[in-house]
């Protein structure tokens, strides 16, 4: 995301886009690929609310969330893009907001990567996941990326 300081990311957050949704999905190649073709979309705030329910010292990925609406809701799968946009949302309104803040350097991407579109970026999410008792490895030498050590033990269930 760009210009975060001009947005309202709470206003965001609360607008539902006409969400919960379903839609049907046709493509033979996606089909296969998520295991089916019902996709739902969960609306921006589900997400907040999720990412609300892990507590101090365990953690939560993209996918489980994802794999959690979808089972909740009779789906084969929840939508992977608008996924990731609103949990950059949900940080974002979280950080914008003086109080009742969402934990959301908690989720992590996809096994156990730190999310770089959180507000401070890969250091403030290494910063506040370390003060929980998580160690942070780097991998890559021209892309690097930043990992939790051993995160599927801290894994909370949803």
């Amino acid at each position: 995301m760009a210009n975060e300081d001009k947005k309202d990311f709470n206003a965001m957050l609360h607008d539902s886009k006409d969400m919960p949704k379903f839609q049907t999905i046709t493509d033979e190649k996606s089909i296969k690929k998520y295991g089916g073709n019902r996709m739902y979309f969960a609306a921006p705030i589900d997400y907040d609310s999720v990412m609300r329910l892990v507590p101090f010292g365990k953690l939560l990925t993209v996918g489980a969330i994802r794999e959690y609406f979808a089972k909740q809701n009779g789906a084969d799968f929840t939508e992977p893009i608008t996924a990731g946009i609103f949990i950059s949302i949900a940080a974002w309104a979280s950080h914008q907001r003086k109080d009742d803040q969402t934990p959301y350097w908690r989720t992590l991407k996809a096994n156990g990567e730190l999310n770089a579109k959180y507000p401070g970026g890969i250091d403030a999410q290494k910063e506040m996941l370390e003060n929980e008792g998580h160690t942070i490895i780097q991998k890559g030498r021209k892309n690097i990326r930043y990992f939790v050590k051993d995160y599927e033990s801290a894994l909370y269930k949803l």
